[in-house]
């Protein structure tokens, strides 16, 4: 049997709701709130504010988590004058990450500079490991300097976690920005998800035949999209579960509603390669709303531990 743990923030205003939250669940639709509801790990550093969180298991068995550096809560009017323009442009360059061996007893927040100061945002990271080379591909959204500060998909390798290898580009789309890249190989195909700002305005899924492209659109995917009450651009941060069955709950992010009307929907299919994810609302159940994350097999053992753990307990949270 094999559990799931959910690393997200919270779709709140004040500061607590950017910081690190667990779910769990024991099969993949219904979820259950951690620590009370309350967030398992603080930011201390940077922004102090941390949002879209990736989660990995590395093949050592150590656990990290990254996460975006941005406090909308202290920054958005004040250092950013309400504006994700400025965001993007002079954003956080860093990325904040933990480690941990238990899922429970966490290190303390580490600064991630991914790229130069002044060359704009670093967003939404991912995390996929290269069955070739043994690497981790981190990927995330960053604005390409070149190209007039377009929003583009960029990825760095490392073995360690501590090494990383200078930044490429991993997805661009020809005339418009996508953000929120999600990743996962399936029988040695790798399938990515990104947000496009136009044509469609949307969630797209691309494949390839390597980890590091060159992807091409499956259309097949838009269908179900083109059918979304209130549009498929009000969608976003995908992420992607393989569920102990072999077939895959998509997750997708809506954000087209006020407050506690925001959070994840539901997609399932059977087949990941026929590119078709239909809607699964009604088997899908979480008791707040939650914002862009990861999902995380677990043992049933890991997921025990996880959920009575009395993480407010810990110092180090604070």
């Amino acid at each position: 049997m094999q559990c799931y743990l959910f690393v997200h923030f919270k779709e709140k205003r004040t500061p607590d709701g950017e910081q690190v939250y667990f779910g769990v669940s024991k099969d993949g639709y219904h979820w259950e709130e951690v620590n009370h509801g309350q967030p398992v790990l603080w930011s201390m550093l940077g922004e102090k504010g941390v949002r879209d969180f990736t989660v990995l298991r590395s093949k050592e068995g150590k656990f990290y988590i990254i996460a975006t550096d941005l406090s909308l809560a202290y920054s958005f009017r004040t250092k950013y004058n309400g504006s994700w323009e400025n965001i993007k442009n002079n954003g956080s360059t860093q990325m904040m990450m933990w480690e941990s061996d238990d899922l429970v007893y966490w290190s303390k927040e580490k600064e991630l500079p991914l790229r130069k100061p002044g060359e704009g945002c670093c967003w939404a990271p991912d995390i996929i490991q290269d069955a070739t080379t043994g690497e981790y591909i981190l990927h995330w959204s960053s604005p390409n300097m070149e190209k007039k500060r377009k929003m583009c998909i960029y990825y760095t390798r490392t073995k360690d976690f501590k090494n990383f290898t200078e930044a490429k580009i991993l997805y661009e789309k020809k005339n418009n920005d996508v953000i929120d890249s999600c990743m996962v190989e399936e029988k040695g195909v790798y399938y990515l998800w990104v947000k496009s700002s136009e044509n469609p305005t949307g969630v797209i899924m691309l494949k390839s035949d390597a980890i590091t492209g060159p992807f091409e659109r499956m259309y097949e995917f838009d269908q179900e999209m083109e059918q979304l009450v209130g549009g498929a651009g009000a969608y976003e941060a995908p992420t992607v579960c393989r569920l102990e069955d072999g077939s895959y709950n998509l997750m997708l992010d809506f954000f087209g509603a006020q407050g506690k009307g925001q959070g994840y929907v539901s997609f399932h299919t059977e087949d990941i390669s026929c590119g078709r994810f239909i809607r699964s609302e009604g088997d899908f159940s979480y008791p707040y709303g939650f914002k862009h994350g990861t999902i995380l097999t677990i043992t049933p053992e890991e997921y025990e531990r996880v959920a009575t753990f009395d993480f407010d307990a810990e110092s180090y949270n604070r």
